[in-house]
């Protein structure tokens, strides 16, 4: 019985999984208070992960009806992520471990979100996978539980990182995917004709590495430039198309009804943001997701495509879009491809996933020392 521990970002996770990828319990204590600020704050973060760390964990125990007498490991999230949340997920293993003499696996986030899907019913390896989150946005083969080799990776934002920077720029929620997601059904996703252009290799350069966001976790100078993302551009084009056409007031005026303002709602629906929404923004937000989801498949298919590969794992907190999963099961039908999420429970960032990918290293034998710490840039497969 494994007993795991997720904190790379805001929320604080507890699981406890036993042999067999049976998920016993999985507790996830979402913040929620990083809406007003329009993304997570890092250092508000970590205090209310250290207020909320020790609760979650005996929620996951006494939900799974065991006792810390019951568990032969404790797994925890390493990296990548922000370093006080993932210190405060590290630090609490730590003691577990130490005070229960109990071995410690440290896990890497992004192999969590491929894990995820060893749990039952398991999608077994070989599969190609494409990772998308607020954080992350990888494609990589996977061989087997274990072995991974990456194939392409943003230059820049995370596809999760730019629905949330542009539903902040609309004076929406955070997390942003959610709110655009349900947003995009009233509008009309060809309105704005957004496009990515192809990634090109930089000669001058003359091999190095560039010097690009996340370029210690994953160097691209080895990596096929068809198979790269970047999301920074279409951010910047919904930039200019609201100052184009001036949506900016209308955008602090819908931020101040939901979320800052005196009479704001505790907890704003769907329903409120859509009355605050005229049809340009609605158009906008359509053709923005659109766009997005387009580039993941086109590059996902295409890397499937060169590899050869029949098989495919769509992961991360991206992959709980409605969008999303339509318009890949209908490619991957049309060309006759496995295809697999996770549940939604299981898409987003939670410590059951974490303690999937905790099991080969306990078969293995592969446990942390009393020397581990977080590691935020860590690497996949390091």
């Amino acid at each position: 019985m494994i007993l795991a521990l997720e904190t790379s970002c805001d929320d604080t996770c507890a699981a406890v999984v036993s042999q067999g990828g049976e998920i016993r319990s999985n507790v996830i204590s979402s913040q929620g208070v990083h809406d007003r600020y329009g993304g997570v704050v890092p250092e508000v973060a970590s205090r209310h992960h250290l207020e909320l760390v020790n609760a979650v964990v005996d929620d996951a125990l006494r939900q799974a009806d065991a006792g810390l007498d019951d568990v032969e490991v404790v797994a925890v999230t390493r990296g990548p992520g922000l370093v006080g949340a993932l210190l405060v997920g590290v630090q609490t293993a730590k003691g577990l471990a130490a005070a229960r003499r109990l071995p410690l696996a440290a896990v890497d986030h992004l192999h969590g979100h491929v894990a995820a899907n060893f749990l039952a019913p398991p999608f077994d390896p070989p599969f190609l996978c494409l990772i998308a989150s607020g954080g992350h946005t990888l494609l990589c083969r996977v061989e087997d539980e274990a072995r991974y080799e990456v194939l392409g990776r943003t230059l820049d934002d995370a596809a999760g990182e730019a629905y949330d920077k542009v539903a902040k720029l609309l004076g929406l929620g955070y997390p942003g995917g959610p709110w655009i997601d349900s947003l995009a059904l009233h509008g009309n996703p060809h309105a704005v004709p957004f496009a990515f252009s192809q990634i090109k290799t930089k000669v001058h350069l003359g091999g190095k590495v560039p010097r690009t966001k996340a370029a210690k976790t994953a160097p691209i100078a080895a990596l096929d430039p068809h198979f790269l993302f970047s999301f920074s551009g279409i951010k910047t084009a919904v930039l200019r198309y609201v100052e184009l056409h001036n949506l900016r007031p209308e955008a602090e005026a819908r931020r101040e009804a939901l979320f800052t303002g005196p009479d704001a709602p505790a907890r704003p629906t769907i329903e409120q943001a859509l009355a605050t929404c005229d049809p340009t923004t609605l158009d906008l937000i359509a053709s923005f997701q659109y766009a997005v989801i387009g580039d993941l498949m086109k590059k996902t298919f295409a890397a499937a495509e060169s590899l050869g590969a029949t098989r495919i794992l769509v992961t991360g907190g991206v992959a709980a879009n409605r969008e999303l999963r339509s318009r890949f099961t209908t490619e991957a039908n049309r060309r006759d491809l496995d295809l697999a999420f996770p549940t939604l429970a299981l898409s987003t960032d939670n410590a059951a996933m974490i303690a999937a990918a905790a099991w080969p290293r306990f078969q293995a034998g592969e446990f942390a020392d009393t020397e581990l710490t977080a590691n935020p840039s860590l690497a996949l497969g390091a």
